[in-house]
């Protein structure tokens, strides 16, 4: 299983060339994780850069996934993992998420870069 954060989601979804990078790592439909938070960021971001219906399409794809629901051992880990990579606290639960779960983590934000489990594909590298 695979969580794609939401940075790289949003590189796919407009399109950029390190978004078509991205392409080849994603996960078949089967092995995909989202994690509730990334639903949470993703509706925030496509409602107010694309609009209500295109957030509401690529929500309903995340519901054909498997959805890594916020639970409380979820939350306790994403607080220590929080404390222990300095992370925030929407990358902590993302990255509980996946762990939780067995996943991997692909994303282009540099703060997951070294972490176990992570696929980390920096912004400079297809632009």
């Amino acid at each position: 299983m695979r969580v794609v954060d939401t940075s790289a989601w949003i590189e796919c979804l407009i399109g950029s060339p390190l978004g078509a990078a991205l392409s080849g790592e994603l996960p078949e439909r089967g092995d995909w994780l989202v994690p509730t938070i990334v639903q949470l960021e993703l509706a925030k971001w496509l409602t107010r850069e694309v609009g209500e219906d295109k957030a509401d399409q690529v929500i309903a794809f995340t519901e054909t996934c498997v959805v890594g629901d916020l639970d409380t051992a979820i939350a306790l880990s994403a607080a220590d993992l929080s404390a222990r990579h300095r992370l925030a606290t929407a990358d902590a639960v993302i990255y509980a998420t996946a762990l939780a779960h067995g996943a991997d983590l692909l994303t282009c934000d540099r703060h997951f870069d070294g972490l176990p489990g992570v696929r980390f594909v920096p912004k400079t590298d297809a632009r």
